[in-house]
This record gives structure tokens, sequence and C-alpha cells, in this order.
């Protein structure tokens, strides 16, 4: 794949490959074996819990016999991205130049596909560091429509993923996302303007607009991610990428009246609408 001894650019190489750039330039992050235990353990404990904070989280480890202090808990956490998700008041304010838009499908009656999509980022362990995983996903059917690898959460691999889903679907009439600085800047909702997609971001911490999302989260980590210690982030990318593709294909959804994703995707007219709460 990559040829770092290539006349061409590794950028250009990269791009040509549909790769992020960050992936190619890894080197490994100065994390601790300590730190990582702990940071697999609390991603298992998020998944189980998602409304336990730094408090809830380092009283939880104690009990298990790992000590560590509350502070140390929370940077964990918030290098892993995660925070305990309940509603709040909206107290919080965007970034510079970031606008933030109304949450949409409150009620809203989903009969097709392509109709809503959700993204959202997730943290994935390996044996010796970790990268983050970002994905698009058809509302209706729940079809992995995009995804990319990288070990940042900058906004440039999430707006390589959305553009891909558009390339080879077309466009949604919604895309919902949750309110982090990857989907609130210009660069990923510029995307969106420029194809006309009305905009939705959940609720601050409401795990719930974006349900489907999180349900995924919880069945790649259970059934592909926790099952193996990816080597490297090439290593990471080839076996997620197999998981996302069977999944698609091959895993049937009690929900999906026992289909996959694919096939409720690609012709089922059939299945009853998604019903969200008012």
């Amino acid at each position: 794949m990559i040829d770092r001894e290539h006349g061409l650019p590794l950028a250009k190489q990269a791009k040509a490959l549909g790769l992020s750039r960050g992936s190619v330039y890894y080197l490994p992050r100065p994390v601790s074996a300590r730190d990582l235990a702990i940071m697999r353990r609390l991603d298992e404990l998020h998944l189980e819990l998602p409304f336990a904070g730094s408090r809830m989280l380092r009283g939880l480890l104690a009990a298990e016999g790992i000590k560590t202090g509350r502070r140390h808990v929370r940077t964990l956490m918030r290098r892993m991205g995660i925070e305990a998700l309940y509603r709040r008041p909206r107290t919080t304010k965007p970034g510079p130049g970031d606008k933030i838009y109304p949450y949409l499908l409150r009620g809203l009656s989903i009969t097709r596909p392509n109709q809503v999509w959700a993204m959202d980022i997730t943290y994935i362990p390996m044996a010796k560091g970790f990268v983050y995983l970002a994905v698009v996903l058809d509302w209706f059917s729940r079809c992995v429509l995009s995804w990319r690898v990288s070990i940042t959460m900058e906004a440039a691999f999430c707006v390589e993923a959305l553009e891909e889903a558009l390339a080879k679907h077309g466009k949604p009439e919604i895309v919902n996302t949750d309110r982090g600085s990857q989907f609130t800047g210009s660069a990923f909702t510029g995307v969106l303007a420029k194809h006309e997609i009305a905009i939705s971001m959940d609720g601050k911490g409401a795990w719930r607009d974006n349900v489907f999302v999180e349900r995924l989260w919880r069945t790649v980590k259970y059934e592909e991610v926790y099952l193996h210690a990816y080597e490297s982030v090439p290593d990471a990318r080839a076996l997620i990428g197999r998981y996302l593709d069977l999944y698609n294909r091959r895993r049937p959804h009690t929900s999906l009246d026992g289909m996959t994703p694919d096939q409720a995707y690609y012709g089922a007219h059939s299945l009853p609408p998604v019903r969200l709460a008012a």
C-alpha cells in the first residue's frame, strides 16, 4: 500500500488510497502501559454505564483494585473523547466561529434509507496505543455507509468519511451528529451546506439522541475490538474494515425483521418506520 521510498509524496499516496494522512505518519502515543490498561477498562465501563462520570468511574476502578485519582480519570476520559451521557442544561457555548444547530429528529418518523444519516467517533484500544473510529450510519437501515480510522480526533478524517459516503450513496435529507468540535466546525458543516443537507445536533450529553450509533459501538467493540489486540494502525484498520463489511452484509437485526443492514438499505421498503420519541 504505502511505499515510503516511492517518488510520490506520502500525502498524495494517502489521498489516492483514501487514507487519513495522520494514519500514515503514525507514531506510538506516549501513554504508559498502566494508563492504556485503565483506558481500556474505562471504555468497557462507559459502554456498560454511559451515565457514569469521573467520580463514579474512579470508584468502580477502585473496587477492582485499580487505584487512581479522579482528576487522572477525567484526563483519560478527555483523551478518549468520552463523557457522562445524560441530559443537562444548555450551558456550553460553541467555539469561535462554530454554530450549534437544533436537534431535528424528535418525533420524526424515519421511513426510508437516506432520510437521516448519523455520524460519530469512538475510542479504539490497541495493544500499545489507541486510535479513533468514525462512521457514517444510515439511521433507517443501520447500514455503515463509510468509515475512517485516525490517530487524532481532528475534523479531517470525519470530513473524509462524510465525503466518501456522499460520493457512494448520494445525499441524505438530514445528518445528525453530537456537538463535538469535529462536527461543529466549518470544515464539516460546510460540506453539508454545500450539498443542501439539513444539519441536526444532539442535545448536550443526550445519548438517546444518537442511540443507533451508540448501539453500533457496543456491537463493534464486543464482537470485534475487545477480541483483538491490534498491533498497528494498519492492523486495526484492516480488521475493523473486515468486521464492518460482515456487519453490513451478514449480521441480521431483529429490529429489521431479521434482515441485514445491506438488505434493509438496498431494498427493504416493507419495514415499519423508525419512530423517535417526541
